[in-house]
């Protein structure tokens, strides 16, 4: 834990607030804003779940979501209603599809701005939105439609209310605290419930503010909470219910269990023990689980080792200013009073980190994704803003006389600075040896064509094509990697003489201008990855060769041609795309959609390999898609009857008659 200093008052090195928002808006806009436009949607979940909010926006039922034409409930709605409302105002498109998210994260830099302003000053404040905007994990898990940073925004925001509820004259708060986790349940399920209550009730007990319960609102809390969250989850039971007489967790045709054992059972307690049917999902080994971490809040896990140490360094004293010394001492103090101040760090920290500690718990037990632990990095980003600041302010032990001795030395920063101008020179050799290695490779527009295939995790994990780069790809890369490679070598030693000068505010500064630059130049090398991540060259394609009465047909699951569908979805007037796939298979085939391909009134989307020979080039044009490892079965089983039309990375996409 790491209680540190007696005054909020902002020392003159301290940026204005103003200057501190300006700072926020430039890089806002620089790395989260500006990349709204680029790439297209990917294949997988990127554009699926915008298909779900595309069926939103096109249909009076709010209710059941619906991708590819099949029902898709393993997800709560209010990602896809947000933006299914945002495709209404801005059209389909990538924009519409990624602005919440990068809207949740300007949140989230604000939101752990006033926390760690309030608890630790100005300066605190400015390290945490810089924090969250620049850090690695934040910006790679917001390239594509995933719910997490607006779960993390939802949850920090009840934990907030949560802990200013108490003040005087706050009670409401409490009121923002049941919306905003009802919010938070609607978002990402009941892991949003597990992960503030795995919290809040140890806070309670801990501080004594168990005895205040009826602050809390309960009652009339809960039935906003209630108010909120039940509707959907009742509407959505009653327009699922089961379908013939299902029998454990693996459906069959006709015989699905409907919406309250699917959503509870089997996507939420079955899931947690990795039980879950279809298993189409992986888990992280539990050393890259934690050691991960260190990635996902670089630059600013540099830092981390002096939390470590502070915290060690005052365990004696974690207790102190976090209990009232009576119940006139919470009603009476004001806002501006020392105890008061000291009371709200003390709480801000073991808040903070009980929500921490008890999340990363619960996913190195449960089945897990890299990004799962999202709503975690902003507390552990505010955590550690307030411990730098703290350093570089040179504060005392809480309580204590100001000027008096500080916790810890400035040697902790300058250490970190210098691990991380070392880490930059590494980057920008191994950078560099990339692009040597390419140097007579002409511009490659493909990058697919350069890649392993690795295979790392089965790509079951997000981060899976990472390992797929070879030293040829960066013939591909070349802008990008000349732009990180300058910028981790100037940067980072840049940082470190400004450290070594004593001018904290600037070295610190030039840690989130360095990420800043290095987040613009791995946007466009994300870019470069397009033909090997969307599809929408081939949706181009179709569109501009084909006709509405022309049919789609994907050798595999919809994933892996989801952005085809999402982009011909108007030019085929709303028609699904034929999979070749077993309707309801019982090993596993056509997940996330294979439950909705149980129910009776599932569209008839499905062909066998018999079917598919037959109606090939037969009535209206077909267009048959396949990613490369059902290539060979397409050609073996079609041979002489296809008609190649695009290739890119390993994708091809061929009809059943020659184009005109």
């Amino acid at each position: 834990m790491t209680n540190q200093t007696n005054t909020l008052t902002r020392p003159p090195s301290a940026p204005s607030t103003r200057s501190v928002w300006l700072l926020f808006a430039a890089i806002f806009i620089a790395v989260y804003f500006a990349s709204l436009f680029t790439p297209p949607l990917l294949d997988d979940v990127d554009a699926s779940h915008a298909q779900a909010a595309q069926y939103f926006s096109e249909h009076s039922d709010w209710v059941t979501a619906k991708v590819n034409g099949l029902r898709y409930i393993e997800k709560p709605p209010l990602p896809y209603w947000i933006s299914g409302a945002l495709d209404k105002v801005f059209g389909r498109n990538v924009f519409s599809a990624h602005l919440p998210n990068a809207l949740a994260m300007l949140g989230l830099a604000w939101l752990s701005w006033l926390w760690a302003r309030r608890a630790w000053g100005p300066r605190a404040g400015l390290y945490a939105g810089l924090g969250v905007l620049t850090s690695i994990g934040p910006f790679l898990f917001t390239r594509f439609i995933i719910p997490e940073a607006q779960l993390s925004l939802f949850l920090l925001i009840a934990l907030y209310c949560l802990l200013t509820g108490f003040e005087p004259g706050r009670g409401a708060r409490f009121y923002w605290m049941w919306a905003a986790l009802a919010l938070a349940l609607l978002t990402k399920g009941l892991i949003a419930p597990t992960f503030f209550i795995g919290a809040a009730i140890p806070f309670l007990l801990l501080t004594g503010l168990w005895r205040r319960w009826r602050e809390l609102k309960p009652v009339t809390g809960s039935l906003l909470f209630l108010a909120i969250a039940a509707p959907w989850h009742i509407l959505c039971g009653l327009a699922n219910p089961d379908q013939g007489h299902p029998i454990g967790n693996h459906p069959t045709l006709g015989n699905v269990h409907g919406f309250w054992y699917f959503y509870f059972v089997n996507e939420h307690y079955l899931r947690f023990f990795g039980l879950r049917y279809p298993h189409d999902y992986n888990k992280l080994p539990g050393y890259a689980y934690w050691l991960l971490h260190l990635v996902w809040v670089f630059p600013w896990s540099l830092f981390l080792p002096a939390l470590v140490a502070l915290a060690w360094k005052t365990r004696h004293h974690w207790m102190q200013y976090l209990c009232s010394d009576g119940q006139a001492a919470d009603d009476t103090l004001n806002s501006g009073g020392l105890i008061f101040q000291l009371r709200f760090r003390a709480r801000s920290i073991w808040l903070l980190s009980l929500f921490s500690a008890w999340t990363l718990l619960f996913f190195s037990i449960s089945t897990n994704q890299e990004y799962y632990t999202f709503p975690v990095w902003p507390p552990l980003l505010i955590l550690i803003a307030g411990v730098l600041a703290g350093i570089e302010e040179k504060r005392a032990p809480d309580g204590a006389p100001a000027g008096g001795k500080p916790l810890l030395s400035t040697a902790w920063l300058t250490g970190a600075q210098a691990v991380f101008a070392v880490i930059g020179v590494l980057s920008a050799a191994t950078l560099g040896w990339g692009l040597w290695e390419s140097r007579h490779l002409p511009y490659v527009a493909d990058i697919g064509t350069l890649l392993a295939h690795r295979g790392v995790g089965d790509y079951t994990l997000s981060m899976s094509h990472l390992f797929d780069l070879t030293g040829p790809s960066f013939a591909a890369l070349r802008l990008p990697a000349v732009m990180a490679a300058i910028t981790l070598l100037i940067g980072p030693a840049a940082g470190w003489l400004l450290r070594v000068k004593g001018k904290h505010l600037a070295a610190t500064i030039s840690v989130a201008l360095t990420l800043t630059v290095f987040l613009i130049a791995a946007h466009i090398a994300f870019v470069r990855f397009e033909p090997m991540l969307s599809s929408k060259q081939m949706a181009d394609t179709i569109i501009q060769k084909g006709s509405p009465a022309d049919s789609f047909i994907i050798y595999g699951e919809q994933s892996d041609a989801s952005s085809v569908v999402f982009y011909t979805h108007n030019f085929f007037n709303g028609k699904p795309a034929y999979m070749v796939l077993p309707r309801c298979g019982q090993h596993g085939e056509g997940t996330p959609l294979l439950w909705g391909s149980c129910y009776p009134d599932a569209p008839d989307i499905f062909l066998s390999e018999d079917q598919l020979s037959k109606v090939w080039g037969t009535g209206e044009r077909k267009w048959l898609f396949a990613q490369d490892t059902n290539q060979q079965k397409a050609e073996s089983l079609l041979a002489g009857r296809l008609y190649p039309v695009k290739s890119i990375a390993d994708k091809a996409l061929w009809t059943d008659r020659p184009l005109q």
